[in-house]
């Protein structure tokens, strides 16, 4: 075995790692800031629909800087291609948006300009974040 091809499946075990950061990153954040607003009653309780454009707002809000943040990191972390890296995870993103869009439309969940929003801007957060992170590199 090379040296090239010892190196390949360490550069792709470090090229999962550094979407699956991005993606922990993401989702425990979001999580961690919906439980809080949940806790100081800003958000309504878990059962209940968030019917009210404020909080589906609020919830963009900081969903969008988490994003951003998120692909920084992946890209940050990527062993090459950071941008690639960044734009994988926005994918991820917009695909798992998606999902929760069709949730949202057969459940009539709230607003559905919230999670079409989502679907919208997962990919072109994720480049913000990895271009951050490329021009900070």
């Amino acid at each position: 075995m090379t040296a090239a091809t010892a190196a390949a499946p360490r550069s792709i075990g470090r090229s999962v790692l550094a979407i699956v950061a991005g993606l922990a990153f993401s989702v425990l954040l979001a999580l961690g800031i919906d439980m809080i607003l949940h806790a100081l009653q800003v958000f309504p309780p878990w059962d209940q629909p968030m019917t009210e454009t404020s909080d589906a707002a609020l919830a963009f809000s900081y969903r969008a800087v988490i994003a951003i943040g998120s692909g920084y990191l992946a890209a940050r972390l990527a062993p090459s291609a950071p941008m690639k890296h960044a734009i994988i995870l926005g994918m991820i993103g917009m695909t798992l948006a998606t999902l929760g869009l069709i949730g949202a439309v057969t459940m009539k969940m709230g607003p559905l300009w919230y999670p079409a929003a989502l679907v919208i801007t997962a990919l072109p957060l994720a480049w913000i974040g990895g271009a951050l992170a490329h021009r900070r590199a």
